[in-house]
């Protein structure tokens, strides 16, 4: 990861993100859920950020994900909220329920307790949705306690929207 995994690094990583989404004219929401708003506050910490920053989802429980995001009950009943496919409906529900043209979307295991054989502790999806209604998504697997796994989340999710930024 080529981000230093301190807020100082978060916010460099937020502030190179900014500057690409504005010289484009883009918004960005966001739909996290283990990560609890950390992206939301690393953009947030960026003076100015409101030109490129429209809003961020906190949706930590199941029914803030259907109720918020239009996540539907089926897809999270066959797949669970730590999926690819939740990642990918919560990015399209927050392009949808906002007025950006981009979306980052989190949803994963930050324990110490939740985890189980197929979904260990650690486990994260992503989704970043884009204009032309593409959507990527992909699941990392992250070491370390809560908040090392948290952060190593939100510094993923801003790289990788940087990476599809470059696309």
């Amino acid at each position: 990861m080529a981000a230093e995994l301190n807020q100082a690094g978060l916010e460099a990583l937020a502030q190179q993100l900014g500057e690409r989404l504005l010289a484009r004219g883009w918004m960005l929401a966001t739909a996290e859920s283990c990560t609890g708003g950390w992206v939301a506050q690393c953009l947030t910490a960026i003076a100015g950020s409101s030109a490129w920053f429209e809003r961020g989802f906190v949706t930590y429980s199941n029914a803030a994900k259907m109720d918020m995001l239009g996540v539907a009950e089926r897809l999270l009943e066959k797949h669970g909220a730590v999926s690819e496919p939740v990642a990918r409906a919560m990015a399209q529900g927050a392009v949808a329920h906002s007025r950006a043209q981009w979306s980052l979307a989190i949803t994963g295991i930050a324990g110490p307790t939740g985890g189980s054989a197929e979904k260990p502790v650690g486990m994260v999806c992503f989704a970043w949705a884009s204009p032309d209604g593409g959507c990527t998504a992909c699941t990392r697997y992250f070491d370390g306690d809560r908040a090392g796994i948290r952060r190593q989340a939100v510094a993923f999710a801003l790289e990788g929207l940087l990476l599809q930024l470059e696309k």
